[in-house]
């Protein structure tokens, strides 16, 4: 999950599940608040009319039937009272609520409507609703204290009309019992909905950083469809063009080389054969021995050169089946050379490629420490192909420089040795094609053991 998160694509999920949700709660939230104040309204209106109605019905009444008839008068959340004057306190300035000012124009001027100040003590406390039926949540608060319009109407004959108008609840519309169900739908669907265009926006992100490994391993990969989106198929195509120029460089780099390291051996040979007739013998021996070097360099050269082609098509290879035949070539031509341990993976790779590297890595072994040890073994879906030696090893310090081309120590490891400098260089090129990793490391009981681990198929 963790990993997940950490991912664009869990990045862009989260971002727009959160802005959708937060979207539907902010719709929610305004709804509801436009519900309420049409609510208010409606009741704002209702209670003008029903004063109205009140009022006009009280003034044609005498005096001495008001009381009886407010009694039986519905209340519609509105207080009455019949009074012959009213306080100075309550002829206080007012500001006129909604509802007076709706009264006053109903009216007309045949009556006169004050706004009264009322005490929060004097507002009418609401009565609680019945529990509601089985299987319907209801929610309702009362309203507050203190918070009620009051207003005075004066009627003909001179005595006022005291009316306090309780405000509208905080009302919602009774929930339904299996609302959490329905919550858990609507949120199960923004996530689906959410996840779809998740993947449909990172599936051409994803193919492209899958392109750019296999890049490393296959140059000859064929190029991307250039589809999607205009921004993909722009990216996409810049992505097939740098492909086709960097395929384009090493194989001009490649020719280039192999054309040097190839022409050189003609006129090394040559050069050879009029050696053969120094008349010196001390002379000629080091001119040959110095020839045979300098020949050394140019095959490794060409193969350092052969190492950087990857023409060669990728195909199943059993592992254990070419270390077998790696390690009885070397036991035949007479090299201490032991395999232990089985993979039982098939790795996909370029056979010639890889048993170049191996057999540059078990050569090495035997040349600077006498003897190879090759262990190999499955780890998950992985392979590990351990190489190692009796010999010095090589410094911490030094053991990354030595993957460098023409790079020699000055100790066993050296010119005296008969060594290039192009070996683990050749090695290290070959297993980065195949998507794999090398390194080395000293042996606590002495010499070097050499690590390659290689995805399995």
């Amino acid at each position: 999950m963790s990993s997940f998160l950490r991912s664009m694509a869990g990045r862009v999920f989260l971002i727009l599940l959160v802005g959708v949700l937060a979207s539907a709660a902010l719709t929610w939230w305004l709804a509801f608040g436009e519900r309420q104040r049409t609510f208010a309204q409606v009741r704002d209106a209702r209670v003008a009319e029903l004063i109205e109605q009140s009022v006009l019905t009280l003034d044609a009444l005498p005096a001495a039937e008001r009381q009886s008839h407010l009694e039986r008068a519905r209340r519609f959340g509105v207080r009455y009272e019949i009074v012959g004057a009213l306080d100075a306190s309550e002829r206080a300035q007012a500001q006129p609520g909604a509802v007076s000012r709706a009264v006053a124009e109903r009216l007309g001027t045949g009556f006169t409507v004050m706004p009264l100040r009322l005490a929060p003590e004097a507002c009418p406390v609401p009565r609680m609703r019945p529990p509601p039926e089985h299987g319907m949540m209801a929610w309702q608060q009362p309203a507050p204290r203190g918070g009620c319009e009051a207003l005075a109407v004066g009627l003909r004959d001179g005595q006022f009309l005291r009316i306090a108008i309780l405000p509208a609840r905080s009302t919602a519309p009774p929930l339904p019992a299996d609302l959490p169900l329905y919550i858990a739908l609507f949120l199960l669907c923004i996530a689906a909905l959410v996840f779809a265009v998740t993947r449909m926006t990172m599936l051409p992100l994803r193919q492209l950083a899958n392109a750019a490994r296999e890049l490393g391993e296959d140059l000859q990969r064929p190029p991307l469809p250039e589809q999607g989106a205009t921004e993909i198929r722009q990216a996409t195509a810049a992505f097939n063009a740098m492909q086709a120029r960097i395929r384009q460089q090493i194989q001009q780099r490649t020719e280039m080389l192999a054309a040097i390291t190839h022409d050189l051996q003609t006129p090394l040979t040559r050069l050879r054969l009029r050696l053969e007739k120094v008349s010196d013998a001390a002379l000629r021996d080091k001119l040959i021995e110095d020839l045979a070097a300098t020949q050394a360099m140019v095959r490794e050269g060409l193969l350092l050169a052969r190492s950087m082609d990857n023409s060669e098509p990728m195909q199943p290879v059993d592992l254990d089946s070419l270390l077998d035949s790696v390690c009885s070539d070397a036991a035949d031509a007479g090299e201490d050379v032991q395999l232990e341990g089985q993979s039982r993976m098939s790795v996909q790779a370029r056979p010639t490629a890889l048993r170049r590297c191996l057999t540059n890595l078990v050569d090495n072994a035997v040349k600077y420490g006498g003897h190879a040890r090759v262990q190999v073994e499955a780890r998950g879906r992985q392979a590990l192909i351990r190489v190692s030696d009796g010999g010095p090893g090589i410094p911490e310090d030094q053991q990354a420089r030595v993957f460098e081309p023409f790079y020699r120590l000055e100790n066993s490891r050296s010119r005296e040795s008969g060594g290039t400098g192009l070996g683990l260089t050749i090695a290290r090129n070959i297993v980065e094609q195949h998507g794999g990793t090398i390194k080395l490391a000293n042996r606590a009981e002495g010499g070097l053991e050499v690590t390659v681990v290689l995805p399995g198929k």
